[in-house]
């Protein structure tokens, strides 16, 4: 009788430690796609900054912010600060002390890409930030 006891417990003490095993295992495997979708989100987003950019037209304004929200599921910010000389007051200017003719006209473009808070409910917020330089 003892012996069962002993058995039926052991059995429920590895039962209970391979489901937290799995449970663990689970949330890994979640936070790794949205961190591989965050990647591919935030590519996508920049060139999409840098086309947009170089759509613009400058001699009025310059665009400075981007925001979009993907599948209701991603926020996207995109913040882009320009080198160079001769634009618009109204730019979120990096450096107008541009000495060379070949930097001028140059962005750099910060794109954050977040997970809302509302999908994972147990998780810790994930974020992915991108930083490109690019000629426009």
């Amino acid at each position: 009788m003892l012996t069962a006891i002993i058995f039926i417990m052991l059995v429920g003490v590895i039962l209970a430690l391979t489901i937290s095993s799995l449970t663990s295992a689970t949330k890994n495997t979640t936070d790794t796609y949205f961190i591989e979708q965050e990647e591919a989100l935030a590519k996508s987003a920049t060139e999409y900054a840098i086309l947009a950019a170089q759509g613009h037209n400058f001699a009025t304004s310059c665009l400075n912010n981007i925001n979009i929200s993907f599948q209701n599921t991603y926020d996207i910010n995109i913040t882009i600060y320009y080198i160079g000389n001769g634009l618009p007051a109204n730019c979120n200017i990096f450096a107008n002390n541009i000495v060379t003719n070949e930097s001028n006209g140059t962005a750099i473009i910060d794109t954050r890409v977040s997970l809302k808070p509302n999908i994972i409910q147990d998780s810790t917020p994930i974020s992915y930030f991108r930083r490109t330089i690019q000629k426009l």
